[in-house]
């Protein structure tokens, strides 16, 4: 059969510099290069953003009032797409209601299994949903836990109504709720509550509803009162408080306490649907079995009716135990995983489709995954592969690069100076190529000769949390710590819920969003943008508010946010540059004034590296020199931070971070999206860090930062209940054939 090719001609989205590609179809190919050189402008914004564009298309207008809009490309011609799925890492959201057991449609054939032959036979498989009325708990509705109101923090007793008793802040002393409660006439409201009879206190927290009397504006009128705790339960407890806004989540949040529920005992089922068993089990004990242990159940059911089903169980189940995640459990909520974990559970959604000649679109698949488990993600892309699909990766793993039938090294550097092709080819032409990428995966890094001697010790005492197995451990002070072991053996649950709780000065640096406001930029952020502002106001002897675009020098057109929003009704919003400042968010008059015959419009654009050659102020460039340290010289001062990946969120924290002194620094796998070239500079980074007196704490896969550091935490030996132990505490080069760790058979 005849090769076929997706065809690029003249791609030019962000640094792109009139790019033409042919991509072979039903292959792997993996984009690599340094982190800004675009990669993701070609694979996301060009291939990936046309795909979907040209795909929802095709839908009704209705339909596609629902569906995200997508921009063309700035590309002369792209031919030959399929159908996208893009993999991305962003986290699973769903609420409550969504498990791993949901999302892959695994849930789905255990209860239809259940229904065909689960004793005593209680229903068809809906029966076995906590989704449906049917077969929920009417307890919990389907949650599993029951969710109360924690008093202790609801109420001070010591108080009187009048004295603020209730500190929920509706109840705030003026606000519309206590004026209510004061005006019912049902309560002393000068009474301290732990003087209140137990009637008294009773109808104050879950009276039902019942009218009163009260004098309002020179008139008698009804209000209804209803218990505070029962008002508060019905307006935050029986809807998901996952459904309200953020703000309000924060605001409740504190009041809510969780518990199993008392009726299904966390099983979300109602007892019908659990008195249903197969081979001892009901389908809440298989869904709280990790996944590991659930294949071999389900192998010992042997029931010619459902000899079909079963084999797709366990085809699925094996899904999951070929990515690395056999420690996960069919009831795990969505939400809990990881951005990783999240990548992995999409892929094995997908590996169960029926759809051929897609085009799957990965970002990254192997972060998260420790280097024993990379083997087993290439047998799931090749598989992909194999179906009759197209399998496009942007990747930095070398031994994940190894399984491409054809890579695309997209460089030289980043920024302005990447956006070309610099190799195209197979991963043996790779090796002997010219380029970044082909130099650094020729490299292995050797485990450093000496390691740096704590200085004291930050404990760890009997952990438990998760799979944690009573776990304690001194972290030293003073020195690089690498926490390192496979997926879910417990590094995150071991640094994030119990030394950070326990030790909760420390500074956390994780790949969470920076800011995702659209005013917000790389130069607010770390608050260049006070001394530019400054230095333009020096220079021109004018206010320095003039050059703040969410103040006195933003384009009164569109407010300083350079687009316009216009609502054509059944169109929707559609974003379009405003027309007034062509984008460049100031009024005409503050482009006029410059520094160094630059506008400010002109300083906004240039990259972290120009900046840094165009200032001469101490403030400034020290700050500019931090964000080159960390590998983001190809960011421009005025890049929105919301359109950074999660490693670039990570890399600018550390940025603004990095003059501090006597601190505890964690670091939750700081690699993410970096080129081999730019982890050098990290280490270099984590070293100075530890060298002005800080603790640096890194929870990481990548076997050269292993390598650099002064003591390993190796969590395992493997993931879920199989895990949740310190098996190796030493440096790297004890680390080294200790046979019970995986990952010293990778150092």
């Amino acid at each position: 059969m005849t090769q076929e090719y997706i065809e690029i001609r003249g791609a030019r989205e962000n640094n792109l510099k009139d790019v033409s590609l042919r991509i072979p179809k039903r292959k792997i190919t993996i984009f690599t290069g340094v982190s800004g050189s675009g990669k993701s402008s070609i694979v996301f914004d060009t291939i990936a953003t046309e795909a979907q564009r040209q795909l929802y298309e095709n839908f009704s207008l209705f339909v596609r009032n629902f569906l995200p809009r997508y921009a063309q490309p700035d590309a002369d011609s792209i031919e030959n797409l399929s159908m996208p799925v893009v993999v991305d890492q962003k986290r699973m959201g769903g609420g409550s209601h969504s498990t791993v057991g949901t999302i892959t449609d695994i849930y789905t054939v255990l209860r239809l299994l259940f229904s065909k032959v689960g004793q005593p036979y209680v229903g068809h498989y809906n029966v076995f949903s906590f989704n449906d009325p049917q077969g929920m708990c009417p307890e919990c509705n389907g949650i599993g836990r029951k969710i109360g109101v924690d008093l202790d923090k609801f109420l001070d007793m010591s108080k009187s109504l009048n004295e603020g008793a209730i500190l929920f802040s509706s109840y705030a002393i003026g606000n519309w709720d206590w004026n209510f409660l004061i005006q019912s006439g049902l309560f002393d409201n000068d009474k301290k509550l732990e003087d209140y009879s137990e009637e008294e206190m009773d109808r104050l927290l879950y009276s039902p509803p019942l009218k009163v009397k009260t004098a309002f504006a020179g008139n008698s009128i009804n209000i209804t009162f209803e218990g505070i705790i029962d008002k508060f339960a019905r307006k935050y407890i029986s809807r998901d408080v996952k459904s309200y806004s953020e703000r309000t989540q924060k605001q409740v949040e504190p009041y809510i306490t969780t518990g199993p529920c008392r009726a299904c005992k966390g099983s979300r089922l109602n007892q019908a649907a659990l008195s249903c068993r197969i081979n001892g089990y009901n389908i809440a004990e298989m869904s709280a079995m990790e996944v590991g242990d659930l294949i071999q159940i389900a192998r010992e059911i042997h029931e010619p009716a459902a000899q079909s089903l079963i084999e797709t169980l366990c085809e699925r189940l094996q899904h999951l135990v070929d990515i690395g995640l056999e420690y996960l459990s069919l009831n795990r909520e969505t939400d809990s995983l990881s951005g990783g974990e999240s990548q992995r559970v999409k892929i094995v959604k997908h590996l169960s489709s029926s759809l051929t000649d897609v085009m799957y679109i990965f970002d990254e698949p192997s972060i998260g995954l420790h280097p024993r488990d990379v083997h087993r993600l290439n047998d799931l892309l090749q598989k992909l592969r194999d179906k009759g699909n197209t399998v496009i990766v942007v990747e930095h793993d070398p031994d994940v690069i190894k399984a491409a039938d054809h890579v695309v090294d997209v460089g030289p550097l980043a920024g302005s100076h990447g956006g070309e092709i610099v190799y195209e080819g197979s991963y043996a032409g790779l090796l002997e190529a010219d380029t970044l990428t082909g130099q650094h995966i020729r490299q292995a890094m050797a485990i450093k000769g000496q390691f740096r001697a704590a200085k004291g010790a930050l404990p760890v005492t009997n952990a438990r949390v998760n799979n944690l197995q009573n776990v304690s451990v001194d972290v030293p002070t003073g020195v690089l710590t690498a926490v390192t072991g496979v997926a879910g053996s417990g590094k995150s649950s071991l640094i994030h819920q119990v030394f950070l709780k326990q030790h909760p000065d420390a500074v956390v640096i994780d790949q969470a969003a920076v800011g995702t406001s659209t005013r917000s930029n790389p130069a607010t952020y770390t608050g260049i943008m006070d001394d530019v502002r400054k230095a333009f106001a020096q220079a021109n002897k004018v206010s320095a508010s003039l050059f703040s675009f969410n103040s006195e020098g933003a384009c009164e057109n569109c407010q300083g946010l350079g687009v316009t929003y216009t609502d054509f009704a059944a169109l929707g919003e559609v974003k379009s540059p405003c027309e007034v400042c062509d984008g460049k968010r100031f009024k005409d008059e503050v482009l006029t004034y410059l520094y160094n015959g630059k506008s400010i419009t002109d300083v906004l654009d240039m990259t972290v590296q120009q900046a840094l050659e165009f200032f001469d102020i101490q403030k400034i460039t020290s700050k500019l020199q931090a964000m080159s340290d960390v590998g983001l010289d190809y960011l421009t001062l005025g890049q929105p931070l919301s359109t950074l990946s999660g490693g670039e969120c990570q890399r600018i924290k550390l940025a603004s971070e990095l003059h501090k002194k006597g601190s505890v620094y964690i670091m939750d796998e700081p690699t993410t999206g970096l080129h081999r070239s730019d982890i050098d500079k990290l280490i270099t980074i984590m070293n100075r860090l530890v060298d002005s007196g800080n603790t640096v704490i890194v929870i990481e896969h990548n076997l050269d930062i292993i390598r650099n550091a002064d003591w390993i935490i190796d969590m395992g030996p493997e993931g879920g209940h199989k895990g949740g132990r310190v098996i190796f505490e030493g440096t790297p080069a004890q680390l080294v054939g200790v046979t019970e760790s995986y990952t010293s058979a990778y150092l």
